[in-house]
């Protein structure tokens, strides 16, 4: 490591240096042969940020190829139907990005920093599929290599999603280990990172990981909320009561919740994935109250984690590929911890639900990810007093999802 930085190794061997904490959480926790190459990363991110030129390019393709800015749509039916109209439920449309899903825009991010550092090969991991084929997208227009990690119980239920990475001409690499699905993938990705870091660049795809990943993706990603402040002011005349986003590292969170941590005005409330309920750990909460979730590390930061009674990383259930894992982002950790974001859950069946109310009265195929925020607004907006107004991070959309709602219905479409 660089003299002067702080060194820590831990009770488990692991190495981290006092960077990247909010709060008590986050940190840069790898392996010794990871720390050069995450040091060159946060070096290349600040002069990134700082050239001109490459954030000119990364704005432009912001506008002429990811789509943004994003509309803030008003749910008049789901609102109507919900509270007979006496509060308002305005969607950000992260669902309209191309490739469906916020996940592009730092996707997009990434892919640039790596050419800045001069990288040639993209790797990412995936749950749902959306980051995965984010990544496969803007490796096919800037002309990198690209192997995206995937569970085999995810590739199961988004082979849609699959299908569109080996188009976009990616390489899928099926991992096999553990849960199979979003955390073992992840757990792979670092793997191949560990002995390819000369040429290749870890395109995280959430606010997780070791500093400066978390920060990376929320800058990348708080575009959202700086959208969303400008377009509810307009729309709205005010700030919204409350902005309601799901979570699972939490990075659409993140990115919408960013611009209104300051106005103590506005409710910020995150939704995790229930699952099947709270008994056991046939779900992925984390930051609603578990006796399963503690304080621990996982992928090289310090966050809450679902353990199990030995203290082991335990293996989470969703009906949401996107939600499913383990551990969270480490700003959501504080923004728990202090109290700024209250957190909850929406089970399986309460999303499903939600999923299948928002087709009906707006049209709109949500993401079942973002259908765990919409099925907490159904339960919360009608105790709201009238004329309030909320606002639902739409995260992605649900073509990819329809098989899951299908099985999860009992029905076939294969």
């Amino acid at each position: 490591m660089r003299a002067g930085t702080s060194r820590i190794i831990t009770k488990k061997g692991r190495i981290t240096n006092k960077k990247g904490y909010f709060g008590k959480f986050g940190g840069m926790f790898a392996p010794e042969t990871l720390m050069p190459a995450l040091t060159e990363v946060e070096a290349a991110y600040k002069n990134f940020r700082a050239d001109d030129h490459w954030q000119s390019e990364y704005q432009r393709l912001l506008e002429s190829y990811n789509g943004r800015a994003t509309p803030l749509y008003e749910a008049v039916n789901l609102s109507s139907k919900i509270t007979d109209g006496k509060s308002r439920i305005f969607l950000k449309r992260e669902d309209l990005n191309h490739t469906g899903a916020h996940k592009i825009t730092n996707a997009l991010g990434q892919a640039l920093l790596a050419r800045f550092m001069g990288k040639e090969r993209l790797i990412a991991e995936t749950g749902a599929g959306q980051h995965g084929v984010a990544t496969a997208t803007v490796a096919a227009l800037l002309g990198m290599s690209c192997d995206i990690y995937m569970g085999t119980v995810d590739m199961e239920r988004q082979k849609p999603n699959v299908f569109r990475m080996n188009l976009l001409g990616a390489r899928v690499i099926p991992v096999d280990s553990g849960g199979k699905t979003l955390k073992d993938a992840v757990n792979e990705a670092i793997r191949d990172w560990t002995k390819s870091v000369k040429s290749t660049h870890y395109a995280f795809g959430s606010v997780l990981g070791p500093h400066p990943f978390p920060a990376i993706v929320r800058d990348f990603q708080s575009i959202i909320g700086k959208e969303c402040r400008k377009q509810i002011l307009k729309a709205a005349g005010r700030l919204p009561d409350e902005v309601i986003a799901c979570v699972g590292g939490g990075s659409n969170a993140i990115g919408i919740f960013s611009a209104f941590l300051k106005d103590k005005i506005v409710k910020l409330t995150g939704v995790e994935a229930g699952g099947k309920g709270l008994h056991g750990v046939n779900h992925a909460v984390r930051l609603t109250p578990s006796p399963y979730a503690k304080p621990g590390v996982l992928h090289g930061t310090y966050s809450y984690v679902l353990q199990d009674h030995d203290s082991q990383i335990a293996d989470t259930h969703s009906v949401s590929a996107g939600l499913d894992y383990s551990g969270v982002g480490p700003q959501h950790a504080h923004l728990f911890d202090t109290g700024r974001v209250t957190y909850t859950y929406a089970t399986d069946e309460e999303a499903v639900n939600a999923f299948k109310l928002l087709c009906e009265t707006e049209g709109i195929i949500p993401a079942l990810e973002s259908s765990h925020a919409v099925a907490y607004a159904l339960k919360h907006v009608p105790a709201l007093k009238a004329g309030s107004i909320v606002v639902v991070n739409l995260s992605g959309r649900g073509d990819k999802d329809i098989y899951s709602v299908a099985k999860f219905m009992g029905t076939d479409i294969l």
